[in-house]
Parts: structure tokens; C-alpha cells; sequence
């Protein structure tokens, strides 16, 4: 029978997202998980035992995702944009008085984190953003038009396989295409429209946090093979003083999948050396 102190605690409210917590004997301080468009929590199953022994844990499923997918309708129905989706955030470490958390996030979860740095920085104590979008190269920019032309025309997981299998192209990446496939399953396709309008907002979004640094730490954990999105991160770290980059050789996109022993050592330590 485990410590009631480590039961995870979850919430599902009209209000606020679907989350759960998991709480530390000792430590007082927190560490946020952010999944990206068409994941969920459950993407974070292999970092989550070596989090708990040494912090607060919380997940989170984003609107319209895992088990955040069937929130009243007139929480759905908000317009999606970066300050929604992050305030959404937000409301969840309110309503569990975080007041201050190191944030690790993946894929397009990396610009929600980055936001919520920008509209309410006393929330994040550092950041950890794995398989970082800092901004659509040509390759990805033609995936997003493509996307964008057929979305109501093709049904949306065909074209969600096509998307997994140009970012994640080889064989050693097969676990993470396929989970990448698997999740986005739960979305439905008004859904995915949604995220996929907000993806347009991306580049805008990055070039303005591309020009600002932030006093705030922060450490991108990237694939050596993640074709689509590194290049761009090499010239944030250059811009920026407060930002670090760690590589992973063979490894794809989705690198706490991929590589979940080498994501959780260079993670954990980088947050224990912000907490010295």
C-alpha cells in the first residue's frame, strides 16, 4: 500500500483542466509537465517515477486532449489562441496554490511553456523544453500550408500519420510515430482544426520571442535527428544568455520517449542546479 502523500490526487472541473498531482514527503517544490498538440499526460510515463522521488509532480491534459477532452462545451468552445491555452495552464496551479513551478514540455507544448514565461513569469522558476518548436523551417511551413489547405477535406488522422512520419522518419523513431498516432486518436476533428489553426500562429509568436530574451533559466533537450526543429533552436541558444542546449545522439522529435534515461538525467540535473 503506497503513502497516501504519493496517491495522485486528479480534478476535472467546468473550470479547469483535467490534472493530477502527485505529492513529495519533503520537497517543496514543483515540476510541471506539458505535452504538445494531440498528446496527453500520458506521454510522460517514463520520467514520472524519477520526478517523484525527488519533487511535486503535475499533469496535465491540454483543452481538448486526453482526459481534458470532454470539458463543458462552453469551455471548449473559447477561441484558441497561445494566452488561452496558457491561462488554462495557469488556472490549474491557482487552483492547487503553485505558486512557482520549473515547467518541462515537449513539441508545441515547449511554446505554451514559453508563453506562459512571457504573460506571468512568476510562475516559472525554469524551463525544460524538449523537441523545442522555435520556428516552422521550409519543410515544416509546407507540412502547415499542406495541413491547412486539406484539413476539411482529408480525415485528420491521415494526415496526422503523414505529419509523424515526415518529423519522425526512422526506424528507430517507430515507438515514438506510433504513440504520437495513438494519442492524437482521442482528438476529434474539429478538435484538431482548432490546434491546427493555432500552429499557424507559431512563427509570429517565436520571432518575438526569438528578438526578447527572458531572466529566466532555460535548458533545450533536443534530438541530433530531430530534422525539422533543431537547426532553429541552435539560433535561439546563440541569441540568448539564459539558454543552454543539450543533444541527444540518435534520437528523434519526441526525446523523452526516445531516449527517457538521458532526457531525465540532463533534466534533473539541470533543475537541481536551479535550486541551489
Amino acid at each position: 500500500m503506497p503513502n497516501e502523500v504519493n496517491r495522485p490526487l486528479t480534478a476535472m472541473s467546468k473550470e479547469i483542466l483535467f490534472h493530477t498531482t502527485f505529492a513529495h514527503e519533503t520537497s517543496k517544490t514543483w515540476v510541471v509537465f506539458v505535452h504538445g498538440a494531440g498528446g496527453s499526460s500520458a506521454i510522460w510515463f517514463r520520467q514520472l517515477k524519477a520526478y517523484k522521488k525527488e519533487y511535486n509532480v503535475l499533469l496535465l491534459d491540454l483543452r481538448g486532449h486526453g482526459k481534458s477532452n470532454n470539458l463543458v462545451q462552453n469551455f471548449v468552445d473559447n477561441n484558441y489562441s497561445f494566452n488561452n491555452v496558457s491561462k488554462d495552464i495557469i488556472d490549474v496551479l491557482d487552483h492547487n496554490n503553485i505558486t512557482s513551478a520549473h515547467f518541462v514540455g515537449i513539441s508545441l507544448g515547449t511554446i505554451i511553456i514559453r508563453n506562459i514565461a512571457e504573460i506571468a513569469p512568476q510562475y516559472v522558476s525554469s524551463m525544460v523544453l524538449g523537441g523545442a518548436v522555435t520556428r516552422f523551417n521550409t519543410r515544416s511551413n509546407t507540412l502547415v500550408y499542406l495541413g491547412n489547405t486539406f484539413k476539411h477535406f482529408l480525415p485528420y488522422m491521415w494526415l496526422y500519420r503523414l505529419f509523424a512520419f515526415i518529423m519522425m522518419p526512422k526506424k528507430r523513431h517507430k515507438e515514438s510515430r506510433l504513440l504520437f498516432v495513438r494519442e492524437a486518436k482521442r482528438l476529434c476533428q474539429k478538435e484538431f482544426i482548432k490546434w491546427f489553426k493555432l500552429a499557424m500562429d507559431v512563427n509570429p509568436l517565436m520571432q518575438y520571442f526569438k528578438e526578447k530574451d527572458i531572466d529566466i533559466p532555460i535548458l533545450y533537450i533536443m534530438g541530433k535527428e530531430d530534422h525539422m526543429f533543431l537547426g532553429p533552436v541552435k539560433e535561439m541558444v546563440k541569441r540568448h544568455k539564459n539558454s543552454v542546449l543539450q543533444t541527444i545522439h540518435h534520437c528523434g522529435h519526441v526525446c523523452n520517449v526516445e531516449r527517457p534515461d538521458l532526457f531525465n538525467q540532463h533534466s534533473l540535473a539541470f533543475i537541481a542546479q536551479q535550486n541551489r
